[in-house]
């Protein structure tokens, strides 16, 4: 099958295995417009590919994804339009994920920050290398963590823990993270694409129906529970988008990332 995807996110391999990554290696994988309309677009694809049984999802370089890019973000602040279609688009990206039949693997082969922790948390097994780190840093610049670390993070560890991580972003690394239950298990950094590829021929050789179904029952929990504090979190994150301290902190990054 054919994916009709901009280079900044590819999908490799044949028979039953298929592997998505981000490719922004000079950026560390950071989502740009391009690559944020990918991410929303490329699990109905999959789902399309009738030869797929099995998803791998990882980052090309050292980075899994470092969130969103600073220029596009810097971006919203005076083009509404842009910063509703992200919105939009962002529902959509962790809708379509958790709706995809196939399972999913996040191979997180480096930091995955913002939403790029949102996505490799919501796939259905995460490996972690074992020297990455999430991190959700929405508050730190002035941003309600909408796209979702507040609205599924307390639904898979304990709410305690979560505050604190996503009250000051402060990294979770990756032994932290297995132990609060946002990732399955840490491997070690040479041995994370190989690891990942077992796994998924071992659930290439499951019975497809069966695989799928459970899946589609498992993220039940997750898309009713979701339903309301995603709604409420992406609404309340549009008007934190619109604020001043947003505006001011959002340009000290982008000052601090050109020295």
């Amino acid at each position: 099958m054919r994916y009709d995807l901009p280079e900044v996110l590819t999908v490799t391999g044949a028979g039953p295995i298929r592997t998505v990554t981000i490719n922004r290696p000079d950026e560390l994988n950071a989502v740009n417009a391009d690559l944020h309309r990918a991410l929303a677009q490329v699990w109905r694809q999959l789902a399309a590919d009738t030869e797929a049984r099995v998803v791998i999802l990882t980052g090309a370089g050292r980075a899994f994804s470092a969130g969103g890019d600073l220029d596009w973000i810097t971006s919203f602040l005076d083009d509404p339009v842009a910063r509703d279609e992200s919105i939009r688009e962002g529902a959509e990206i962790i809708e379509e994920l958790l709706r995809c039949p196939l399972p999913v693997i996040a191979a997180v082969n480096g930091p995955a920050v913002g939403l790029g922790a949102s996505i490799a948390i919501l796939c259905d097994i995460v490996l972690i290398s074992e020297g990455a780190h999430l991190a959700d840093p929405h508050v730190a610049v002035g941003l309600v963590a909408g796209d979702g670390g507040a609205a599924f993070w307390p639904l898979l560890t304990p709410i305690l823990r979560t505050r604190e991580y996503l009250y000051t972003g402060d990294r979770i690394e990756a032994a932290t993270a297995v132990e609060l239950g946002l990732a399955s298990r840490m491997v070690a950094a040479d041995e994370l694409p190989a690891a990942a590829n077992r796994l998924a021929e071992r659930l290439a050789k499951q019975p497809q129906n069966a695989l799928s179904s459970t899946k589609r029952v498992v993220n039940m929990h997750l898309s009713q529970a979701l339903a309301g504090p995603l709604q409420a979190g992406f609404a309340a994150e549009v008007v934190t988008m619109q604020s001043p301290e947003h505006r001011e902190r959002l340009q000290v990054l982008r000052e601090r990332a050109r020295r």
